[in-house]
């Protein structure tokens, strides 16, 4: 369940960091608006799929979305964290285009590390009764 809730928090994060850097890029912004433009739309999209789920099971959106900060704020900040934490420690990773490879290889890799640190905190809030434990009360 913790590696699953992971996943999706992964989709949401990917989402929103390649469609930031591909804004950022195309209106020339430098490294750090672009970075936080696609923090920005990861938190975005990471909500946006929890959201879905939740309120195709006939949840009211002020509930939904309530149910969404608690489920997905900390495991979507961590996966941030190490994902931004790892291309900006990557040698010339950060001034990489989007038509190179080291582009594409950082973020995979930032992502795979982030993927890997995120689970099991996502374990221990499901543990607890918590993040997505609670998102999976909606989805029976």
């Amino acid at each position: 369940m913790a590696a699953q809730a992971t996943l999706h928090c992964l989709t949401g994060c990917a989402i929103g960091e390649i469609l930031g850097m591909i804004i950022g890029t195309a209106f020339g912004w430098g490294n750090l608006p672009t970075m936080i433009l696609a923090i920005i739309l990861a938190f975005f999209f990471g909500y946006a799929l929890t959201l879905r789920g939740i309120l195709s099971a006939g949840v009211d959106f002020r509930t939904a979305f309530k149910v969404a900060l608690a489920a997905d704020t900390l495991s979507i900040a961590v996966m941030e964290i190490i994902d931004n934490g790892v291309i900006a420690l990557w040698p010339r990773a950060m001034d990489a285009h989007l038509d190179e490879a080291l582009f594409w290889i950082a973020l995979a890799v930032s992502l795979a590390i982030a993927f890997v640190v995120t689970t099991p905190v996502n374990k221990w809030m499901i543990g607890r009764g918590k993040g997505h434990a609670v998102v999976h009360q909606y989805h029976h």
